[in-house]
This record gives structure tokens, C-alpha cells and sequence, in this order.
């Protein structure tokens, strides 16, 4: 049976007393609870002893074993448990850490590595990122970092506004690497590789054929240029409905995915990109939410190594 704290919204409450009456806690969003995973990788890249991260609740695991984030958690994250040619590996991109008598979450940019003489020999960015969804696991190669996730959870709420504390640090270089695993890294001028929230709230439907569709119900996105050394406690971030590609504060990244890359399981199981459709009446009411709050914005692979980004107390306001 699936866990309702994952498929409904509805167990969402506001159990802190610091809580205004508008504001609803995420679940796990204070970050005061991380269950541990310990893996023990292939010796013949080294045999160390791994911990990777969830936010959820339960008992340290010790097993190489895939976790099954739909039966304990709404979130998902960028740690990873992999199987490449029989060698396990992990990537630990996330990570609690402490904050006054609690705990924050701590997301990294860093660089995994697999190198095997005369077999193997991986590099890959990995932006630390947290998410509303399921990662599909194991990883078994580099090819395509998507098809292990299921981007968003059921939801039918309209909140006014995304709720949080942050701060972070933000190279300022003006380019990115590109680490795609047996590819050579490939450096790229231009680009400014940003830490990023996001809400998007959308109304989908499946065809015939399994295909997920789904109009833009509601959009925020905010990316951050430069470091933020202090803790902004209660930021608010605007939820804005229906078409807003008029408005002043509209950004070209702010439009529709019209060809991806974000994917979800179908009523079959099977992982298929969302095929977003065009924008919803203002009015409408979601069928789900996608949301991720990363270290860098750039495509998988793609990124900046040394942008942190430190999240708490994540929360709607209604």
C-alpha cells in the first residue's frame, strides 16, 4: 500500500506553534528527521562504508538494497545508490546538518567518480537538490539521470506562497563544467550556474497510450546570483496562477516544458515525460506538484562545483 503522507497533501499540518494559522508545514519540511542508509561499495574501487540520507523517519538500514521512498517519504534527493557493471557506488550530494538545537538540510555541487584500471572510468557532476517525488533506484549507468526520477506527488491545494529559510554560496565564475561520465569534461564559457526553488503546480491527465499531459496551474521560481552568507529566516515566495508570461516579473525560464525534461510514472509504473500542454485558467485546482529546491539550475551533469545550499522549515502559506 502506498503511504498516504505521499499521495495526499491532506496530512500536511501545522504541528509547530511558531507556525502562523496560514502556514503548513511540509512533511519532514523542518528537517529534523533523516533516516540513515549504509552502504558498503565494490572493493575494487576502494571498499569504504557509505551513509546516504533520506528525509524521512525509521531505523539506520545496512544493506546495498534500493530504498523505496514511496513507502516512507514525500521527498527525494540527488544521494544515490549505484549498480554500475555489478560495482556498487554511492553519491551523497545531501545531507543533514546542524542548525542552533536542530538540524537543516545542507545541498552540495561535487564531483563522483568511478574509476576502474582497464574497466571503468566515470566522472559525474552532481548537483545536490531536494524534491517532491521518487528516485528510481539502482542507478545502472550515466545515459539519461531522468529516467530514475519521478518528478512530483499528488496535490490539490492552491497555496499563496512557498515559505522557507536559506542561504548560500554562489560561485561567481562565469562558466560551468560538464562531467557526462566516459565523456571528457568539458568546461563552458557564459554561464552562471545559480541555486534555484521551484513550484510548479499542474492539472494532468494520461491518454491512451500511457502518455502524461498536463496544463501549468501554478508557477514559482526564484534563482539566486549571489552568495547569501546569513540565514534569510520566513522567505516568502509568490505562487502566481494561470498565464503570466505578460507579467513584469516573468522570466523566460518561468515558461512551459513543453518538451521535458521532467518525467513521472504513469497508471502502468512506466517513467514518461510530462508534456506540458499550455497554461490553466486562473482558477483551476492542481492534480500534483513538482518541487525542487537545488544547489544549481543547470541541466543534469552541467553545474558549478563548490555552490552550497542550505535549506529549513519549508512551508505554504494559505
Amino acid at each position: 500500500m502506498k503511504n498516504k503522507l505521499f499521495l495526499s497533501f491532506a496530512l500536511i499540518c501545522a504541528t509547530s506553534s511558531v507556525l502562523k494559522a496560514e502556514e503548513k508545514m511540509l512533511p519532514y519540511g523542518d528537517f529534523e528527521n533523516f533516516q540513515v542508509r549504509v552502504i558498503k561499495e565494490s572493493g575494487i574501487i576502494g571498499g569504504e562504508t557509505k551513509m546516504l540520507y533520506v528525509i524521512a523517519k525509521g531505523d539506520t538500514i545496512v544493506e546495498n538494497a534500493p530504498y523505496d521512498y514511496k513507502e516512507h517519504t514525500a521527498w527525494a534527493s540527488s544521494n544515490a545508490y549505484a549498480k554500475v557493471m555489478g560495482i556498487h557506488k554511492t553519491s551523497c550530494s545531501m545531507s543533514p546538518e546542524q542548525r542552533g538545537n536542530g538540524t537543516c538540510v545542507r545541498l552540495d555541487t561535487k564531483i563522483e567518480r568511478v574509476r576502474v584500471l582497464g574497466m571503468i572510468n566515470l566522472s559525474v557532476l552532481v548537483t545536490g537538490s531536494i524534491y517532491l517525488g521518487e528516485l528510481i533506484e539502482p542507478i545502472k549507468d550515466a545515459d539519461d539521470p531522468y529516467k530514475n526520477i519521478s518528478m512530483g506527488i499528488e496535490f490539490t491545494e492552491r497555496p499563496k506562497a512557498l515559505i522557507l529559510d536559506y542561504k548560500c554560496v554562489v560561485s561567481p565564475e562565469n562558466y560551468i563544467m560538464r562531467y557526462t561520465g566516459l565523456a571528457k569534461p568539458k568546461r563552458i564559457d557564459g554561464i552562471h550556474d545559480e541555486p534555484e526553488f521551484y513550484v510548479l503546480l499542474q492539472k494532468r491527465w494520461e491518454d491512451e497510450e500511457g502518455n502524461i499531459h498536463a496544463l501549468r496551474v501554478g508557477t514559482m521560481r526564484y534563482r539566486m546570483a549571489e552568495s547569501v552568507s546569513d540565514w534569510q529566516n520566513n522567505a516568502e515566495f509568490t505562487i502566481h496562477y494561470g498565464n503570466i508570461e505578460n507579467e513584469d516579473f516573468f522570466k523566460p525560464y518561468m515558461g512551459l516544458m513543453t518538451e521535458g525534461p521532467f518525467r513521472a510514472k504513469n497508471s502502468q509504473g512506466l517513467v514518461t515525460t510530462i508534456h506540458e500542454e499550455g497554461w490553466a485558467e486562473e482558477g483551476e485546482t492542481p492534480t500534483h506538484i513538482i518541487l525542487m529546491l537545488t544547489a544549481g539550475y543547470q541541466q543534469a551533469f552541467h553545474g558549478t562545483v563548490g555552490n552550497t545550499l542550505w535549506i529549513d522549515n519549508v512551508r505554504f502559506k494559505y
